[in-house]
């Protein structure tokens, strides 16, 4: 029996064992055996695919090891690396997206301090990227199954130990205030346009965690949406790729046909799917000439807006 969630070290032998026992009525080291190889995937990606990524492998005996690499061994293409235990192979997937959170929850700390002094951190960031070692991560929304909800099953079982992971933990803070934030941004750039905020129209394009993909979960979009709300304003939100009973399932939110989002006051680029990225002048010209665009994943240059309205990226 092999394990592919990303869990924290420990749970395959302390948890999943004797629940499997337990519920089965098989004994482990005689019945059955154990291993773990940690599911590594990026959907939507067509180059880093299962066969295509080197896959961890690990299981509780020499015997059972032999079967896990003879049968991952057989489509990975990429090759296999062998942890010593499946505590490794558990500690390193879970580590896998805690860095990648922490590295985001730093690019977003610095959008919040460079918006502060008047400065674009994409500009930054193209102009830091020149360096060899410079690691190229970008501000945004953490959503999905895997990074916004990793990290607290190793700031968990780190805390029953009685340790406190601050650092780790800090980096959830500011991964999730991001929506919020954004939405906040939004709702100081119409004020400052003049007219009545709360009654401002606002579309939203885009609503899945990540682009060109349907995944609704964690998606951070809604927190945009709820924020917003707060200051009297219902959003109109489109995406190519959200299913619309899943949106009004997970959210109660509903999705409004692209053609509802037009003379906007303002609007939110929140997922830069191919669909928006092939027609980026077709949403800017859905906002009114006055209007204030907010792009999340600075998907735009600012040459690419029109010379009335206000812009602004993370």
């Amino acid at each position: 029996m092999v394990f592919e969630s990303t869990v924290y070290p420990g749970v395959t032998d302390d948890i999943c064992a004797p629940l499997l026992e337990s519920y089965s009525g098989l004994k482990r080291g005689t019945d059955f055996w154990l291993g773990y190889s940690p599911e590594r995937i990026n959907p939507g990606d067509k180059i880093h695919r299962l066969e295509t990524i080197t896959k961890i492998v690990s299981a509780e005996d020499d015997t059972s090891l032999e079967r896990v690499k003879a049968v991952y061994g057989a489509i990975i293409e990429a090759g296999l690396h062998i942890a010593p235990t499946i505590k490794v192979a558990e500690a390193a997937k879970v580590i896998e997206n805690t860095q990648r959170d922490l590295n985001i929850a730093l690019m977003n700390e610095i959008s919040l301090i460079f918006d502060l002094m008047g400065i674009r951190t994409s500009d930054v960031l193209a102009a830091a990227g020149t360096k060899w070692n410079f690691l190229k991560f970008t501000p945004g929304l953490v959503g999905g199954h895997c990074i916004g909800v990793d990290p607290y099953y190793l700031t968990s079982a780190a805390e029953r130990l009685g340790y406190r992971p601050d650092v780790i933990l800090a980096g959830r803070r500011i991964n999730d205030g991001m929506g919020a934030h954004v939405a906040r941004k939004l709702m100081k750039l119409l004020i400052q346009r003049g007219g009545n905020p709360s009654a401002a129209k606002v579309g939203i394009f885009g609503l899945t965690f990540k682009e060109d993909v349907p995944d609704l979960r964690n998606s951070k979009v809604p927190d945009i949406v709820a924020e917003l709300k707060e200051y009297g304003v219902e959003a109109l939100i489109h995406d190519p790729h959200a299913d619309t009973a899943g949106a009004e399932h997970e959210y109660g939110l509903s999705l409004s046909d692209l053609s509802k989002l037009s003379d906007l006051d303002g609007a939110v680029f929140a997922v830069p799917h191919k669909d928006y990225l092939d027609n980026l002048a077709d949403i800017v010209a859905r906002v009114k000439p006055d209007g204030v665009i907010i792009d999340i994943k600075s998907a735009l240059s600012p040459e690419q807006v029109g010379s009335g309205q206000t812009y602004w990226s993370l």
